[in-house]
């Protein structure tokens, strides 16, 4: 592997030092001996980084195209990336950026790549929900989820242009971003295409009408007979992508995003797959049930499950049940809806869509 490629740029900045590439790994070591867990996971991240033995990068998918995988990147195409994003959003070196998102996932660590790569400064903080609340000085760019960026309106005015990604963002959250002098993107994006591959300006002044999703550079695209986007980025992808997002093709380069071709639940910017975690607790319950999302204001999507029962059972009973299969906070359903009977498709399997949409009509939660 070229060692142009890890090179870091001289005008790279860490939390406000500067640093060679020498130099860096010792601050790898130390983040991972000596620093808070998002600092471990950064470490790591730069030493995979600098190793010249490396020439991908290990990543886990997020669920886009598929069930969530192992895969490997190569840094030449995370270069082209992040090379991709200077050129959209014009960002110079010497360029001022904030971490507030974790670096074992693709999108922190390309902010991390970015910064090597174009010499911009860049600090870290820890992640969290109200992201910006520790911030008491101005930056040039910055990527938050949209919870994150629900949670941190009151000082979004730090932030000159800031991409949002992870999660579609819901219409309260942009009537709340209509007069704010930062420039505010939507992303699209996924870690096979290394993030972000299309973005549209969310709370520009000048028009009402949403924007479609509009391609970086050298990235085009089209759709298969189910209007699912296939993604074509020759310097990016090793051959063109088939996704299971339905989108209305406006022309090779713009896109409008419609919704998942699937059922994978999107709370927060987390990806929850339903039948995988069905499986993890379906030996706590002897009736039926199943888990799906509804729609959230604040997380976009929210984990609910319903549960077939001709009798009422007592909510504390099935919240034990749940706690006992060692379900994460996100695992955890938000609510319950109990309906005394599933409908059922032709071949006997429960239809999802069909018993969510009369149990919300005439439902109990517990």
């Amino acid at each position: 592997m070229s060692k142009n490629i890890i090179q870091v740029h001289p005008h790279f900045k860490l939390n406000g030092n500067h640093f060679t590439t020498k130099e860096l790994y010792s601050v790898a070591y130390s983040f991972i001996k000596e620093g808070e867990d998002y600092e471990e996971l950064i470490g790591n991240f730069l030493l995979d980084w600098l190793n010249e033995s490396y020439d991908k990068i290990k990543l886990r998918t997020s669920g886009t195209t598929g069930a969530p995988k192992p895969i490997f990147i190569e840094k030449v195409k995370m270069k082209a990336s992040a090379l991709a994003t200077q050129k959209r959003f014009k960002l110079p070196s010497k360029t001022k950026v904030l971490l507030c998102i974790p670096a074992n996932y693709v999108a922190g660590r390309m902010m991390l790549v970015r910064a090597m790569v174009l010499g911009w400064e860049i600090d870290t903080v820890k992640p969290q929900s109200r992201a910006l609340d520790d911030i008491n000085k101005t930056y040039d760019f910055c990527a938050l989820t949209p919870h994150q960026l629900a949670n941190s309106l009151h000082q979004i005015h730090l932030i000159r242009k800031l991409i949002v990604g992870g999660a579609p963002v819901n219409n309260s959250l942009l009537n709340k971003l209509k007069n704010i002098p930062t420039k505010v993107y939507e992303t699209y994006g996924m870690t096979e295409t290394v993030t972000h591959i299309a973005t549209r300006r969310i709370n520009s002044l000048k028009k009402t009408k949403d924007k479609p999703f509009k391609a970086i550079s050298e990235v085009s695209f089209s759709t298969n007979n189910k209007h699912c986007l296939v993604i074509n980025a020759p310097k990016i992808l090793n051959e063109p992508i088939l996704t299971k997002d339905v989108v209305e093709l406006v022309d090779e380069t713009k896109f409008f995003w419609k919704g998942r071709l699937d059922n994978v639940i999107n709370s927060g910017g987390v990806k929850i797959h339903p039948e995988a975690l069905e499986k993890k607790i379906q030996s706590q319950f002897d009736f039926p049930f199943f888990l799906t999302g509804i729609k959230d204001q604040e997380l976009g999507q929210k984990l609910i499950m319903l549960v077939e029962s001709e009798n009422k059972i007592p909510k504390e009973k099935l919240y034990k049940q749940l706690d006992l299969a060692g379900l994460s906070k996100l695992e955890l359903p938000k609510e319950i809806i109990q309906t005394k009977a599933f409908n059922k498709t032709r071949t006997g399997k429960i239809d999802r869509k069909l018993t969510l949409n009369q149990a919300m009509n005439d439902h109990t939660i517990v």
